[in-house]
């Protein structure tokens, strides 16, 4: 099913306008919203999870009406905000179950059955009698994907999940939303650039509360094809360099020396030599853009 979003417009009460006429289109599979912290990913996040309500716009997810009808796309909805609080003294096993109560899964048997297999599923059934509270940060946002899935949702949302995980971690986590990405529709919020890269077949850049582009992460980065440049430059001469072009990057890669990235149609000057695009690259473009 897809998921329609048309017009989105949402101003808070102290004036800022975190979603400003917002429209996206998003078929099944991972979606990659991408942008910087403040750019309201999570307030479109918590729109579309039916936590808030736009000022206007609509939302259609397949042929529900998610704003008229906020209960009937909870039933098939799991959602993992970018921060959740669990109960300090209670095991995995017991506080998934009173999850999957709450889900609607009433049956003992068949909930029992469940959380045994999201468990399974998550790598966290070896330590399902410990307290969630104890765990890590990565065994807590996979305890995280484990209670999204316990309704074995259609449309699952993921606010910043990988913020903060160690490089195991969160290949870990990446593996299970893969398996999910194949029967679901997923929408990933992230600012990290190689999280959408590594997992997401089509994408967009946010920020401003606005879609500044939609598209693909392969075709972002092909897009760019003959238009980035780099050199290598003191630390000293970086000012200069700044006032004078353009950069879209800097990184600093020796103790003295830093490399510098330009987009352009044509080399900037002799010092620089074409480079292959990335992902990073388009994203940088598209903020610049926008500023």
């Amino acid at each position: 099913m897809r998921l329609a979003i048309s017009n989105i417009s949402k101003t808070y009460p102290n004036g800022v306008k975190a979603l400003d006429n917002l429209s996206l289109d998003i078929g099944f599979g991972m979606f990659g919203l991408l942008g910087p912290n403040g750019a309201g990913k999570s307030s479109l996040m918590r729109t579309l999870a039916t936590l808030q309500l736009p000022d206007t716009g609509s939302i259609s997810f397949g042929s529900i009406d998610v704003l008229k009808q906020p209960m009937h796309l909870r039933r098939i909805l799991g959602y993992l905000p970018q921060e959740f609080g669990v109960y300090p003294s209670i095991s995995a096993e017991d506080l998934l179950d009173y999850f999957a109560i709450l889900k609607g899964v009433s049956h003992k048997s068949a909930r029992r059955k469940r959380v045994q297999e999201v468990l399974e599923l998550t790598n966290l059934y070896e330590v399902r009698r410990e307290h969630v509270a104890g765990y890590s940060g990565g065994m807590k946002q996979r305890f995280g994907i484990a209670q999204l899935m316990l309704n074995n949702p259609e449309f699952i949302i993921v606010d910043e999940p990988t913020a903060g995980l160690d490089p195991a971690e969160r290949n870990r986590f990446l593996n299970v939303l893969r398996e999910l990405a194949r029967t679901s529709t997923i929408i990933f919020s992230t600012h990290i650039v190689d999280d959408v890269k590594d997992l997401c077949k089509e994408m967009a850049i946010m920020n401003g509360g606005k879609i500044l582009q939609h598209t693909t992460p392969n075709i972002a980065t092909k897009e760019l094809a003959g238009k980035i440049w780099t050199t290598s430059i003191s630390r000293e001469e970086l000012e200069t360099m700044e006032a004078a072009l353009p950069l879209l990057s800097s990184k600093y890669i020796e103790d003295q020396t830093v490399q510098v990235k330009v987009h352009a149609h044509e080399r900037p000057t002799e010092r620089f030599h074409p480079t292959e695009p990335e992902l990073e690259d388009a994203y940088f473009i598209a903020l610049k853009k926008d500023s």
